[in-house]
């Protein structure tokens, strides 16, 4: 299956805003963002005065931001937006809501994983537990009210004590409750487009598929 596989700091600097891809980096001074927040490439510093941007442009930028932020590739991301179209109610929140129900988004909000990837790495690798069955798929959709846990084999592994206790520290959002010493969290209740932290203009992204 086709992944990038270089730098993801570039992603965030071609986006022009973080997309939290390196865990605790995107947090400190080191954050590239902090220092050359500005387009990569040779002639990066200048794109940003010389560039015009277009209606298709922008919505483009904002669907390409919002799919390196969950790491989903664009065919993927493109039926989460039939499905999101097809529900009830307002569809670019809708697809917000798909977005942040996968399981790996899911173990990365409540802290099991210091980013998106690597809480990836630990749903494939069998170390999460949903209701105490082990699932394995990082596109899963968590329902209201599951209980995740991590699994016996990998609640030792210090990358994961120390992504706890760094989430700990900067809060979980009010949709996931978390008991850190048991490592276990509970997925309350599918969050509204006011709970959901982005600063993506999702409705670019439905007015671009929409077409």
């Amino acid at each position: 299956m086709a992944r990038y596989i270089g730098p993801v700091c570039r992603l965030c600097r071609r986006e022009g805003s973080k997309l939290f891809l390196k865990g605790e980096k995107c947090y400190g001074s080191k954050c590239p963002m902090e220092t050359r927040a500005y387009a990569p490439g040779q002639h990066g510093p200048l794109q940003k005065r010389r560039r015009r941007t277009t209606v298709y442009g922008d919505q483009l930028r904002e669907k390409q931001k919002l799919r390196r932020t969950y790491n989903i590739l664009e065919k993927q991301f493109k039926s989460y937006y039939e499905d999101a179209d097809r529900r009830k109610g307002n569809t670019a929140e809708n697809l917000l809501q798909i977005l942040e129900g996968r399981l790996d988004n899911v173990v990365y909000r409540i802290g099991f994983g210091a980013s998106r990837t690597e809480a990836r790495q630990l749903v494939r690798h069998k170390a999460i537990k949903i209701n105490g069955r082990r699932i394995n798929i990082p596109s899963y959709q968590v329902s209201a009210d599951d209980v995740l846990e991590v699994h016996e084999s990998a609640a030792k592994q210090l990358r994961v004590k120390a992504a706890l206790e760094a989430a700990e520290q900067r809060g979980w959002p009010d949709w996931i409750d978390v008991d850190v010493k048991a490592m276990k969290g509970v997925y309350k209740s599918v969050p509204g487009r006011a709970e959901i932290a982005s600063d993506v203009r999702v409705s670019l992204v439905v007015a671009l598929y929409s077409k």
